[in-house]
């Protein structure tokens, strides 16, 4: 009997230019894979590819999800070096890999940065970012100490918890709202010692990193970009702390001139899983709003091929 395929599509690998290989998944879209615009997801720290599965099935587009080195099925970068400028040049190379058409870029939480970056280095090729209640550098609350001291609580917390193998139960009610395949590998891959040090590794560095944000920012130019707010209580955020991340999103936002900042009514910061509607919906009207355009300029192309005669500087017909 032939196997079903997984519900995230078909696996692959790309390779970085520096020889490592990231394991990424790709669901071909309902037109085959010939859509001039691909959806890539990129997951915040210790986030496997299998996190998307809910809104990654709901985009009619080609998409991809990928683990980055050390997560999931992506082997660990022999380098050590999990800088924010690293993470961003893999994501190049997956784009590189995956061919030269047009992207959407979608990143949750650290992931929001990450693609920002990637986006930066080529933004020809990208048509649009949706960024899901993502880290943002505007938020002066990220650079107070005690941050940085309840990260390392939960870093070893939650080190102590995957040796225990009890990490898992902390996230059911994540996994438990994903299909079963992507459930079954979430849960053998997003919650073990090892994924715990990856994200370690891409923590250690978070406070250098956002303060290269803040006095280097990525140029954008006028690609459209959505910034989605979580709005319900998460646990370790207080009311204070929220409504200072949503005003850097509403920031972010307007440094856009086709920005939008959106408000997951109905979600905390685990937004792809407690309300994945809304992250299609965004995502879905910037692939909308990328078909329009490339739609218009090949019907431009189209009419001036018709027109006969070479044309001078100004455009008009000279024989």
């Amino acid at each position: 009997m032939q196997r079903s395929q997984h519900s995230q599509g078909t696996p692959g690998t790309a390779r970085t230019r520096d020889g490592r290989e990231l394991y990424f998944m790709e669901l071909a879209g309902p037109d085959g894979g010939g859509a001039p615009v691909t959806v890539v997801f990129e997951g915040g720290l210790a986030s496997v590819r299998s996190y998307w599965a809910l809104v990654q099935r709901g985009v009619a587009a080609r998409t991809v999800v990928y683990d980055r080195s050390g997560l999931g099925r992506s082997a660990p970068d022999p380098s050590g070096q999990r800088r924010l400028a690293r993470l961003a040049g893999d994501l190049g190379d997956l784009l590189d890999h995956l061919g030269p058409g047009r992207y959407v870029l979608v990143g949750h939480s650290w992931g929001g940065p990450v693609v920002r970056l990637a986006a930066a280095a080529r933004p020809g090729r990208i048509a649009g970012l949706v960024l899901v209640d993502p880290t943002d550098e505007a938020c002066d609350l990220l650079f107070d100490r005690s941050i940085r001291r309840l990260e390392k609580v939960r870093y070893g917390a939650a080190l102590l918890l995957a040796r225990l193998g009890l990490l898992g139960l902390l996230f059911r009610k994540v996994t438990a709202a994903l299909p079963p395949d992507a459930a079954a590998d979430m849960r053998a891959e997003a919650f073990t010692v090892a994924t715990m040090r990856t994200m370690g590794a891409e923590q250690a560095d978070i406070a250098a990193d956002l303060r290269t944000l803040r006095d280097d920012p990525p140029v954008l130019g006028d690609i459209p970009v959505t910034v989605i707010s979580a709005t319900l209580p998460t646990p370790g955020m207080n009311a204070q702390a929220r409504a200072s991340i949503n005003a850097a999103h509403a920031h972010r936002a307007r440094q856009s001139p086709r920005g939008r900042h959106v408000l997951a009514r109905h979600a905390d910061h685990m937004v792809p899983t407690a309300e994945p509607g809304i992250v299609v919906a965004e995502v879905e009207r910037l692939l909308d709003a990328a078909t329009a355009t490339a739609t218009a300029t090949d019907a431009d192309t189209a009419a001036l091929s018709k027109e006969p005669g070479p044309r001078d500087q100004n455009g008009q017909i000279t024989s």
